[in-house]
């Protein structure tokens, strides 16, 4: 089994996803998502399927860690006719993190004070404090 194919399956990755590339190096871990060329999306905003992809943007996401190596998600993020941004599987909008690292993070949370969970993951506790806000809040909604 070749490494990508490896994390291909690790990360859950259905079409139009796939990893493309991955590279190791100094203690960090980047992996490579790109879609298959001629994919289409469901529009966002008016929940539209089969969207033609209008122009992409690359954006990356911190990742569980790879045993003791960060890992990083990299990947070109489509946009279609409406002006928002595809609905991503692995992470939520603006969040610069993926869904399974703010979910180790809220877990954590519960567990200890945040500047020692900032210190355990290597982030700063900014960061960590506006996961944990946007959950709480969420929740607080509900």
């Amino acid at each position: 089994m070749r490494d990508i194919d490896l994390f291909q399956q690790a990360l859950g990755l259905v079409a139009p996803w796939r990893v493309t590339a991955c590279s190791f190096e100094q203690r960090r871990l980047e992996l490579r998502l790109n879609f298959d060329e001629g994919a289409r999306f469901a529009c966002p905003r008016c929940g539209a399927a089969d969207c033609k992809v209008k122009d992409t943007e690359t954006k990356t996401w911190r990742h569980l860690d790879f045993f003791q190596h960060e890992a990083y998600l990299t990947a070109r993020v489509p946009r279609v006719i409406c002006p928002e941004q595809v609905a991503l599987a692995w992470a939520r909008p603006q969040s610069g993190f993926t869904l399974l690292f703010e979910a180790l993070v809220m877990a954590l949370a519960k567990q200890m004070p945040i500047a020692a969970l900032a210190y355990l993951v290597g982030e700063h506790d900014t960061r960590i404090w506006r996961i944990v806000h946007h959950y709480v809040d969420e929740a607080l909604a509900r």
